[in-house]
């Protein structure tokens, strides 16, 4: 077997794979079945589409040990560390004092901290070296920063420049042992995975360990899709914010709710929002190549789709019902 390599020698460090200890089975969720411990990873949506209020649920949740949603666990929980750039301190401690008193959760016993900065730009070399002093402070197990427009004064459609980023976000990551879950914006226009609809590079999907995505659902509900870079992605779940007896988000696809009410996947999604801006019928073969997908799978999901009287094909094509 090929030993490890000296220190000095001049070679980076390697070991034989079989040295390596596994991690244990629960170490590999910081929230069961919605994100991976020390993953990085991406919260995507529309704007107003409850990405704030769905970092907040998470950072309270590993900050308190409670089930996030009131449904998955965290099996270790430890400080949070967030950055909201779009609101102020006295704003994300009213969003923060919401989510614990419907958890009833003491937010005075949770450990979350908010960056005290008018500013925060990661790609200044100074402001990162600043956030590693305060993350060896605070030692989170999350670090959260909302949104990647306010925090990176790059354009996020170059891959060069987004990845520089996302990079030191990387390094962040494996030097101090934490997850990080970073806010992003989607397009309007829809795609058949979510991923594909966030806006700018692909580097920022292609980055993720863990990936969440909001997508709007009908009036007031959203579809919330999850993906892992070493899990199956869990199944979609509708979500809504209650306003009772403090805001916070509730599940809606609870035992005994109606499974018929709207699209259940993002690509069924896709197919609506198609056919809802098409003047007339849209052939299968036209829907397949407007979709980039493959022709099985967009028949599997039209026909879910007509099977709950949600559209209906005629001898032009599909249109809504």
């Amino acid at each position: 077997m090929q030993q490890p390599s000296e220190k000095g020698d001049g070679a980076l460090p390697f070991r034989h794979v079989a040295s390596v200890e596994p991690a244990p089975a629960k170490a590999r969720w910081l929230v069961e079945s919605l994100w991976a411990a020390s993953g990085v990873g991406i919260l995507g949506g529309l704007p107003k589409c409850l990405k704030t209020w769905l970092a907040t649920e998470l950072s309270l949740a590993v900050a308190s040990g409670r089930p996030a949603l009131g449904r998955f666990q965290v099996p270790a929980a430890g400080p949070v560390l967030v950055y909201a750039a779009e609101d102020d301190l006295p704003s994300m401690r009213t969003r923060f004092q919401a989510v614990a008193d419907a958890r009833q959760v003491p937010l005075r016993d949770a450990p979350v901290y908010l960056v005290d900065v008018a500013l925060l730009h990661l790609d200044d070399k100074a402001q990162l070296r600043a956030l590693h002093r305060t993350v060896e402070k605070v030692r989170p197990r999350l670090l959260v920063l909302d949104p990647f427009v306010r925090i990176a004064r790059v354009d996020e459609n170059s891959a060069q420049e987004v990845s520089a980023v996302l990079g030191s976000l990387r390094a962040l990551q494996r030097q101090h042992d934490l997850a990080v879950l970073l806010v992003h914006h989607m397009r309007k226009s829809p795609s058949p995975h979510p991923g594909q609809q966030l806006r700018g590079s692909s580097d920022f999907a292609a980055w993720s360990d863990s990936a969440l995505y909001l997508v709007r659902q009908g009036a007031g509900g959203f579809l919330l899709c999850g993906e892992h870079r070493g899990a199956p992605a869990p199944p979609s779940l509708r979500v809504r914010l209650d306003p009772d007896p403090s805001p916070h988000l509730v599940l809606d696809d609870a035992p005994g709710a109606d499974p018929a009410d709207g699209p259940d996947s993002p690509l069924q999604q896709a197919v609506l929002e198609r056919l809802r801006l098409a003047a007339r019928p849209v052939p299968t073969n036209e829907l397949r190549d407007l979709l980039k997908v493959r022709k099985a799978t967009l028949l599997d999901a039209l026909h879910d789709l007509a099977a709950r009287s949600l559209v209906r094909h005629d001898t032009l094509g599909w249109c809504m019902k």
